[in-house]
């Protein structure tokens, strides 16, 4: 039987993003493991897993429908979405006119007063269209406010915007004025 590709994913998704102490990793400062570390790591995390190669991280980052991970001379390392103390570095980009952001509709006053917070992540996450921002805000609400981020206009006002994929744009911060209600 061939590796279930979506378990590999969030197994590896929570050692590089969130408890890499746990697989005995070591990330640098853009969040680079060495594939051999994780490799090692998860072959004594199941039975089935003892013969897993850098080819099963391969296949499973091409058939992730969102690109969350990648890997480049012998090292691996997820693209957004790191609790991880400390803070990764990021190369600073400038964003699409427009950015989304799914939210539950409890969170409005905090949003409309503070703006959008990293809260227990590095960044705000935010997408690049409605339905991806839609589809993050359910893992929220079951019926999600989907916000417009004026990301043009909150970069040239000197917030910072970096690119996580083709669907993810990551912030320090977004103030509440460069955001709006979609619709």
């Amino acid at each position: 039987m061939g590796v279930n590709l979506t378990d590999l994913s969030r197994a590896a998704s929570h050692a590089l993003r969130h408890e890499p102490w746990l697989y005995e990793l070591e990330l640098d400062d853009e969040g680079w493991a060495s594939v051999e570390g994780i490799l090692n790591a998860l072959r004594g995390e199941r039975p089935q897993w003892r013969n897993l190669e850098e080819d099963d991280l391969v296949r499973m980052i091409a058939a992730s429908s969102k690109r969350r991970h990648e890997i480049s001379g012998g090292k691996i390392r997820a693209l957004y979405g790191h609790s991880i103390p400390g803070r990764l570095r990021k190369a600073a980009a400038v964003p699409p006119d427009l950015l989304y952001h799914g939210s539950a509709p409890t969170s409005m006053p905090h949003i409309r007063s503070s703006g959008l917070l990293p809260m227990g992540r590095q960044y705000v996450h935010l997408s690049v269209d409605t339905a991806t921002a839609a589809e993050v805000g359910r893992r929220k609400a079951q019926q999600p406010v989907i916000l417009r981020v004026f990301a043009r206009d909150a970069h040239d006002n000197g917030i910072d915007f970096y690119e996580g994929n083709e669907k993810v744009w990551l912030a320090d911060r977004v103030p509440a004025e460069f955001i709006a209600l979609d619709g």
